[in-house]
């Protein structure tokens, strides 16, 4: 799994230019069963993503086509984790 932080740079004033391709991004990501949450980093420093049922170049691609990073909006940080204990509700994330 892993833990995708986008965090705002000096364009953060574009953002409104491309919100409408980024939400589009993220609803691919979750319509795609990769992405299991989406939220924002506190406080307004940008956004946190985590993923799973994908490997780190094929989530490198996907974070390529997001708006945000595409016109630099946004930096990108992607942390790998392997999970070695879950509470049971997370226990899909071992498989």
């Amino acid at each position: 799994m892993f833990i995708v932080q986008l965090k705002f740079s000096d364009n953060k004033s574009k953002a409104s230019q491309f919100m409408e391709g980024h939400n589009k991004w993220i609803k691919r990501g979750f319509d795609d069963g990769v992405f299991l949450l989406v939220g924002s980093l506190q406080p307004n420093l940008g956004g946190g993503i985590v993923a799973h049922n994908t490997s780190l170049s094929d989530l490198q691609n996907r974070v390529n086509d997001d708006p945000f990073f595409a016109e630099n909006v946004v930096s990108a940080e992607i942390i790998e984790i392997t999970p070695a204990k879950t509470d049971e509700r997370l226990a899909f994330l071992l498989s």
